[in-house]
């Protein structure tokens, strides 16, 4: 398709709403970009959503929490003044929030969303959360043990999160590669599944259907890795000066303790790790930055075992507008 008809294509969406017209599906339409932190999801997702008529569901497990603005990279307010966003700012930073909170919020957006006519467009790399609304996952309540809960976290008190993460290295390597050491809640969550139903959970998840109630297009961006350390590394640092200590050091004063799940998440618990004395500034800094790398090859693993994906290679920074049409022509392939 020549760019000319690409653009006549874009501009037949927004002028027709044909999203939400139920004589074309009877399924929703569903728009996901994957990929990455620091790949460039961000400035591709505003341009894509501006063209397709959309609203954005952030699809990551941090930005959820208010007050915690510069670690996670959330969309800046004049960016959130373009499009519509869902899913930012909506819990404290105390609040357990879980996978299937997400992916029930998640879906009554779609729906909400598909209903003004507009096209959803799940945008993260939290990869659990997004493949949940992707396909008709079930989460059960069962298999629950308070106790067993509290003794891991009382080994991750005594042992360190590293120890309490090689158990699960023992029973059930797959999910360990999947879930950062940081991520207590996930860790825990994971060994007592084992513990009460004699199941790991990459089995569980194996089990899942992988079919998905949506007319769904999935758009997952890759970049030569070196290139993606290099931005990695350029971010924090950017984040640094954007006043990353300083969020942080917020956070503490306000008792929003190193317990939290949300205080683990990269960025505020090296940050923390440094106002607390344990390390110096540098450091911390070298510690993220070695633990976002990681973090990076973690959701790029996830997503490759994730199907229907069409994979856009960005490396080429300078070409935005070739990444940008070879993105218009899965579109124009899957929601048609």
């Amino acid at each position: 398709m020549e760019t000319a008809e690409f653009y006549r294509f874009c501009e037949s969406i927004a002028e027709n709403s044909i999203w939400s017209d139920p004589s074309l599906s009877n399924a929703a339409k569903l728009l996901v970009l994957v990929g990455p932190t620091a790949v460039g999801k961000t400035r591709l997702s505003l341009e894509l959503a501006q063209t397709y008529n959309c609203e954005i569901i952030s699809g990551d497990s941090m930005q959820v929490y208010r007050g915690m603005d510069i670690g996670t990279a959330k969309a800046t307010e004049e960016e959130r003044s373009l499009i519509p966003h869902h899913l930012i700012d909506i819990h404290m930073p105390d609040y357990p929030f879980s996978v299937a909170e997400f992916q029930e919020r998640a879906r009554t957006l779609i729906d909400e969303i598909s209903g003004r006519g507009k096209l959803p467009f799940i945008v993260g790399g939290t990869g659990l959360y997004v493949e949940s609304v992707c396909y008709d996952y079930q989460f059960a309540e069962r298999g629950m043990d308070e106790a067993f809960r509290e003794e891991q976290r009382l080994y991750a008190l005594e042992h360190g999160d590293e120890a309490l993460h090689r158990k699960l290295q023992e029973i059930d390597p797959e999910t360990a590669q999947r879930i950062h050491p940081n991520d207590q809640r996930r860790v825990i969550r994971a060994l007592e599944m084992f513990h009460t139903t004699g199941m790991k959970m990459s089995e569980q998840l194996a089990g899942q259907k992988k079919e998905s109630p949506y007319e769904l297009c999935i758009v997952g961006l890759t970049m030569d890795r070196d290139l993606l350390y290099k931005r990695i590394e350029q971010r924090i640092d950017g984040m640094l000066e954007q006043g990353l200590v300083g969020e942080v050091k917020q956070l503490l004063d306000q008792g929003y303790g190193m317990d939290l799940i949300s205080m683990q998440g990269l960025g505020y618990k090296e940050i923390a790790a440094y106002l607390h004395g344990t390390y110096s500034l540098e450091e911390a800094v070298t510690l993220l930055k070695r633990d976002t790398r990681h973090f990076a090859k973690r959701q790029l693993s996830w997503f490759r075992h994730m199907k229907d994906i069409q994979w856009v290679d960005v490396t080429d920074q300078a070409n935005f507008s070739a990444h940008i049409e070879a993105i218009h022509a899965i579109i124009a392939e899957k929601l048609t």
